[in-house]
């Protein structure tokens, strides 16, 4: 392949900022009259080689910004991005415009990746886009520096952060490089709030502080839109419907209901085509090739997996399920109206998928501080899923973005009725503070409701101020009450209490009577009471069954077996309805023998009740039985006898492993007694009556 026009074109120019050369070189290039607000100062500041955080919105133009530095600048520009398909989608748009680039990915045939290797070997190319996993590979360093790489970009930069919604821990290698290589970094991303620029900082730049630009957030061509589920599928059709022969993307949560989307689509008449992980890199290249070149295109893929294509024209963007968190949904539906000309949205959301994306949190094995973390991440989301007022205002602010209502998203378009759920909410702030915020939404609206269900009783919650007070409220309507306080982060999952809400601060202005809540009564009346999909476990008891998963996970991941050979899925459901607080409780449970309790026991024990039992190997080996139990009275007897009856004489003990065998083996008279080693004559003679009469009537 023959340097093109852009790589002749550069031949000899200084490495220097130079804003008419610039603009030149961006019109013979790219095509472009003038740089989009804010690119310029970014693409100087990378072009002299400062390392740089840029955040700008999608659509903002974050590709040029390190396209044209590396042009401007001598050697190769390697591009870190952890998409396949928007690396492929890059190579193909330079190449068309004569620029030398190339790509090293899973996906690549073997005559491509010879082709990228030649281009190297003659000092051709420019830019060389790899995803994060390739840095892991032996050599990999050793190849960079052969090809005089001079300048690392990083797309998609808040994947480096555990903040962040995208995490991929192969990123964390992307600072070793830049160190080996002793070169600039540009990083960018669209969205980043502060806890997730700050760790970009640490991770990719060693904590020194690059030169960050924040170039806003607001996308106002993006109209926003959210609705709750009630028959979802005709919902996605009916939005569909309307914006025929319009390129769009369907996001859903699972591999299968992409598939089951797209065959609907194209029965009621659509082009339409799922796209997710499990395709095999063939055919995920042909579905790309369409989507790039066909009009009217639809593309069903999976949120987790995502889409990475920077197509410039996609009209509308839906979601057939509640994304994960706030910035994964922002990163989404930005995919749509890259041109700038209008773009439509809608999310569709439902308390299934509320509870889906809390028992993904729980069941991770994130620390504890993360956890709390993605809970509040999902609150945001809630809160806009569930919003009163303008959605965009909204959206940026939970960037630390100022805005004025956009008139442009569906709550500007037909404000929701609204009233004041003051007195409400004080009433459910209060049964969470008065149930010590131990408890989940369900068992509060017990409470609330004056439903006397056997955890109330065994609570004596039914003597609570707050017990009957919300009667003039059903169930569904004080369902959608919580979720709405969710979405104000009022309330907030606590994952070390296994899902039980705790009251923030932000609702303490509430209680103390300084602060109106008003919410929207369609989303607190809309959701009708209908059976739900059936759980493995109540309500109440998921965060733990979700906790128990997750405990389960990292057992089995490392001893390198199935989940299941710890504990199937029966027997974890199982504990988390009987919630044993003990070792012998533990024992009680189905599936749970000797051998797993000794080996997990203490483990699942300290998830359920917070710590693992304290108890003696020689009584453990007991747990769970008749002969345990005597263990304990006998013990109790040893501990009183140990001075004597009067307390006066010589101290007298018994080891707990001789209780355990007196209680395994349960003599009926004193010379059975005696003849267990270590009952001589003086134990026998302090212990032998009571142990006896221990023995005989049962503990």
């Amino acid at each position: 392949m023959s340097p093109g026009p852009a790589f002749g074109y550069l031949r000899g120019m200084a490495a220097t900022p130079d804003i008419a050369r610039d603009l030149d070189l961006l019109k013979t290039v790219f095509g472009f009259d003038a740089f989009r607000p804010g690119q310029d100062e970014i693409v100087s500041c990378v072009t002299e080689g400062r390392d740089t955080l840029a955040i700008m919105p999608t659509g903002g133009g974050k590709s040029l910004c390190f396209q044209l530095p590396a042009l401007l600048r001598d050697g190769v520009t390697v591009v870190i991005s952890p998409l396949i398909a928007l690396m492929r989608d890059q190579v193909r748009a330079l190449r068309a415009v004569g620029v030398e680039a190339g790509a090293l990915t899973s996906g690549n045939t073997e005559e491509e990746t010879d082709e990228v290797f030649a281009a190297l070997s003659a000092g051709r190319l420019k830019l060389l886009y790899m995803a994060p996993e390739r840095l892991a590979a032996g050599g990999t360093v050793n190849l960079l520096r052969r090809a005089n790489v001079r300048m690392i970009a990083v797309d998609e930069a808040h994947c480096v952060s555990q903040w962040g919604h995208d995490f991929r821990p192969d990123y964390l290698r992307i600072g070793d490089l830049k160190r080996d290589l002793n070169v600039p970094l540009a990083a960018f991303t669209a969205t980043a709030d502060e806890e997730t620029r700050a760790e970009i900082v640490q991770k990719l730049f060693a904590g020194r502080a690059p030169t960050t630009f924040l170039r806003g957030f607001d996308r106002p061509n993006i109209h926003l839109a959210f609705a709750v589920k009630d028959k979802p599928r005709e919902q996605i059709l009916s939005f569909a419907d309307a914006r025929k022969s319009l390129s769009g993307i369907v996001y859903a949560a699972t591999r299968a209901k992409t598939e089951t989307l797209a065959q609907a689509l194209t029965q009621n008449g659509h082009e339409a085509i799922a796209y997710h992980a499990g395709l095999d890199p063939d055919r995920r290249r042909e579905v790309e090739r369409r989507f790039q070149t066909e009009d009217g295109l639809i593309v069903v893929a999976t949120v987790a997996f995502g889409m990475g294509i920077d197509k410039p024209d996609i009209r509308w963007v839906a979601h057939a399920d509640l994304p994960k968190s706030i910035e994964a949904y922002y990163q989404e539906i930005g995919r749509a109206g890259r041109d700038g000309a209008p773009a439509e949205t809608m999310t569709l959301y439902g308390p299934d998928d509320i509870r889906l994306r809390r028992s993904q949190i729980d069941e991770g094995l994130a620390p504890l501080e993360r956890r709390n973390a993605d809970h509040a991440r999902l609150n945001a989301l809630l809160g806009l899923a569930e919003a009163a007022t303008c959605r965009r205002v909204k959206l940026l602010g939970y960037f630390g973005e100022a805005a004025a209502p956009c008139g442009s998203c569906d709550i500007c378009d037909t404000p929701p009725d609204v009233f004041d759920a003051t007195v409400p909410t004080m009433k459910a702030l209060s049964a969470a503070l008065r149930t010590d915020e131990s408890f989940g939404a369900g068992h509060l609206i017990d409470i609330l409701r004056g439903v006397e269900t056997d955890k109330v009783r065994a609570r004596h919650h039914q003597d609570l101020p707050t017990f009957g007070v919300g009667k003039d409220m059903s169930k569904a309507q004080w369902n959608g009450l919580f979720r709405q306080l969710m979405g104000l982060d009022f309330l907030r999952p606590d994952p070390e209490r296994h899902g039980a809400l705790r009251v923030t601060q932000a609702a303490h202005p509430v209680l103390k009577g300084e602060a109106q809540v008003m919410l929207r009564r369609d989303t607190v009346t809309a959701v009708r009471d209908r059976p739900a999909v059936r759980m493995l476990v109540s309500e109440e008891d998921a965060p733990l069954l979700s906790a128990l998963k997750a405990k389960r996970r990292a057992l089995a991941e490392a001893q390198r077996v199935p989940a299941y050979v710890v504990f199937t899925d029966k027997t974890l459901i199982e504990m988390a309805e009987a919630r044993p607080m003990t070792l012998d409780a533990m024992a009680g449970i189905s599936g749970v023998g000797a051998k797993k309790l000794e080996r997990y026991g203490d483990e699942f024990l300290a998830v359920i009740a917070g710590a693992a039992e304290d108890m003696h190997p020689a009584r453990r080996k007991l747990a769970g039985s008749e002969a345990g139990a005597l263990f304990d009275a006998l013990a109790n007897l040893a501990r009183d006898l140990y001075r004597g009856i009067d307390g006066t004489e010589k101290p007298l003990s018994v080891s707990p492993a001789l209780l355990r065998h007196i209680a395994e083996r349960r003599p009926n008279c004193e010379a059975d007694l005696a003849r267990i080693k270590g009952m001589d004559a003086a134990r026998i003679n302090r212990f032998g009556a009571d142990f006896l009469h221990v023995l005989r009537e049962g503990a």
